[in-house]
């Protein structure tokens, strides 16, 4: 009896197989997936790779064998003569549904045997990478086959060889194993793969087990969440009937989930009966068991439920990990200028927002390098405590992609944050109460040792706060403003001349002269109550500290003043000027200072001596005394204010989580 042989073509050019395989060109391992692939689509149980290598680690010889059903050589052109289709296609439990998989293998080798046994009848297949698209088909006798195949009742063994490239080694290679079939292996504990006798073993994963009731039905559920991405496999819904086979899959709702990848197998009777093709015609009373029928609707939905269960899980572990790792690798501000108490409440809220923002999605952070995620990360942390922390969620709702539920979770943890803008103020406040204490030291108890001291200048220009709040957004000024203000200062009589009568006492006039008057003249923008604006210009003359205000220093204020308002250039009804003389104490025998305040206390400002051209100038003296107590008044007036609202917060947030936890 003569033995058949014969060839055939592949229905697709050589340039255009391997144009399909271009993504794969640097991966040569692949062509491994593809060919154990097609040993579980055939039915295998077992399927087994064999790599062996020389002493130099080259490749000598690459083997495939699988225990499935054979190749039918009376269909052989149904089976290589198709490409890029393939009578798998529309069976879900089939992973090599493309028809071409077989082609892989030209990745790195120049020539593939099919040894085949199907019912009996011993065949090989061969094909040349040279000519893709042809194939050779040669029946054998039985000791003409692959030694593997002998003891076998069907089966395939794809001999590989004459290589081109190599392969990675054997642990890249087992990982790649693990996440191409990892979810088969698990759906069916009788299918077994290994490589050089090594077991693959299912990767690591987190399997949760569920019994869903639907009626009087039901159905065991197998959630498997993989800590790798499976392969190319995406996330599906698996329906698995009695042999451990899939007969449906559908794509669930958690693909597109950063680094969450679930697989679910349903198993029960009901499973057995499905109408994959979901058909209209029902010839007997039995209810229909299909994707639209009640019983898979119900089932989906609850396999929904507790899929997003595990999600919220995953997430909260995930971030929690991530914001671990953002510490170590120090994204997160030091606070190394707040004290202990506050320094922990600004690290729990930035901790606090990056978890909200991550939850609602996690993409935000995933591909940022470390300087990105640092600047972005102290962003937050400064838009949070500013006054415009609600500006932080109209940003992210312009961004983010999340439905209504997710939005409202991401927008009262935002709001919660309202919390931080009082410990942002208290911090400032007890900053402001600690450099008063200082300069309260310098100034009132050593004031007859300061000498000439230019960083004291630069110390009241960062804290003009010190004259009143509204003084608090002084900045700096332009050359041309302090320049002209300080000449005209110079054209007041006897500005800088010393006598007795101003000296504290004990001290001399050689000793005072060696101290500096400091002065400040700064302008902004203001608005009046009709909306109007002006340019507010405050004038700040500070005398030395062992100097006692008297009416003479009352008098150089007015007529400072008067030089002023006969200036061209500060002549314009949109100019509006405050004088403010500040020294350590005012004369025990004047009388002027004294007569003036008192005048104007019924006006209710402070340090007030004079009003003219309907507030356009008002002239003021201040000692540090009356300074230092109008600040301590307000600021722990403030400072207990605030420090109870922070409590009433804490109480609250408490008693909420109470009322989350009983529900």
């Amino acid at each position: 009896m003569s033995k058949r042989e014969f060839v055939g073509t592949t229905n697709i050019t050589h340039a255009g197989i391997k144009k399909l395989f271009t993504r794969w060109k640097d991966e040569p391992s692949q062509a491994i997936v593809e060919l154990v692939a097609n040993g579980f689509d055939a039915g295998a149980s077992k399927v087994d790779v064999q790599i062996k290598r020389n002493d130099l680690g080259g490749l000598e010889s690459v083997s495939v064998l699988d225990n499935g059903s054979g190749i039918n050589i009376d269909k052989c052109e149904e089976h290589f003569s198709r490409f890029n289709e393939s009578l798998k296609q529309g069976n879900d439990d089939l992973q090599g549904a493309h028809g071409k998989g077989r082609l892989s293998f030209h990745l790195f080798s120049k020539e593939a045997i099919w040894f085949t046994r199907y019912q009996g009848h011993d065949f090989k297949i061969t094909i040349n990478s040279e000519s893709l698209r042809d194939f050779k088909v040669v029946e054998l006798v039985e000791s003409e086959q692959h030694a593997s195949l002998r003891n076998l009742q069907n089966g395939t063994c794809v001999v590989l060889r004459h290589f081109i490239k190599n392969l990675p080694g054997k642990d890249s290679i087992i990982k790649k194993l693990q996440n191409n079939f990892g979810w088969r292996l698990s759906l069916n504990k009788n299918r077994k793969l290994f490589l050089n006798d090594f077991e693959i073993n299912v990767p690591l994963n987190v399997s949760i087990e569920k019994n869903i009731e639907v009626d009087k039905f039901t159905f065991n559920v197998l959630f498997i969440r993989w800590i790798s991405k499976p392969g190319v496999e995406k996330s599906f819904n698996y329906l698995v009937n009695k042999q451990g086979r899939i007969v449906f899959r559908e794509l669930s709702s958690f693909n597109h989930k950063q680094n969450f990848y679930l697989s679910t197998y349903t198993r029960s009777d009901w499973v057995d009966f499905f109408d994959i093709h979901d058909s209209s015609l029902n010839f007997n009373d039995e209810k229909k068991v299909s994707i639209s029928s009640y019983e898979y609707k119900k089932l989906k939905s609850e396999i929904q439920k507790i899929g997003k269960e595990i999600y919220e899980t995953f997430l909260k572990e995930f971030v929690d990990e991530k914001i671990c790792e953002y510490e170590e690798k120090g994204y997160f501000p030091s606070y190394s200028d707040l004290l202990e108490v506050d320094a922990k409440w600004r690290m729990q809220t930035i901790k606090k927002t990056i978890s909200s923002i991550y939850y609602a999605d996690p993409s935000i952070f995933s591909n940022l390098k470390s300087k990105q995620a640092k600047i972005l990360i102290h962003l937050i942390d400064k838009l949070i405590v500013s006054n415009e922390n609600s500006e932080l969620f109209d940003v992210l709702e312009s961004i983010l992609e999340l439905d209504h539920k997710s939005l409202c979770e991401l927008q009262s943890q935002i709001e919660k944050t309202s919390l931080q803008n009082i410990i942002s103020t208290i911090e400032v406040l007890q900053r402001r109460e600690s450099s008063v204490q200082k300069l309260k030291e310098v100034i009132v108890s050593h004031y007859d040792k300061v000498r000439e001291t230019p960083d004291l200048q630069l110390v009241i220009e960062n804290n003009t706060w010190l004259f009143g709040n509204k003084y608090t957004m002084l900045g700096a000024e332009e050359d041309d403003f302090q320049r002209i203000a300080y000449n005209l200062r110079n054209h007041v009589k006897g500005i800088d001349t010393l006598t007795l009568d101003d000296l504290s006492d004990g001290l001399d006039i050689e000793g005072v002269r060696r101290q500096v008057d400091l002065f400040l003249a700064r302008r902004r923008i203001d608005f009046n109550g009709r909306g109007e604006s002006y340019f507010q210009c405050t004038i700040i003359e500070i005398k030395k500290p062992s100097i006692s205000l008297n009416e003479k220093h009352l008098q150089q204020l007015k007529d400072y003043a008067k030089i002023i308002l006969q200036h061209p250039g500060f002549s314009m009804e949109n100019m509006r000027f405050e004088l403010i003389l500040v020294g350590r104490k005012i004369s025990n025998s004047d009388f002027e200072i004294g007569a003036a305040l008192e005048t104007a206390e019924a006006r209710n400002e402070p340090g007030l001596v004079f009003d003219v051209k309907n507030g356009r100038i008002k002239g003021y003296v201040k000692t540090w005394g009356t300074i230092f107590s109008e600040f301590e008044l307000s600021n722990s007036y403030l400072l207990n204010k605030l420090k109870l609202r922070r409590d009433y917060f804490d109480a609250e947030e408490l008693i909420n989580d109470l009322h989350e936890s009983t529900e």
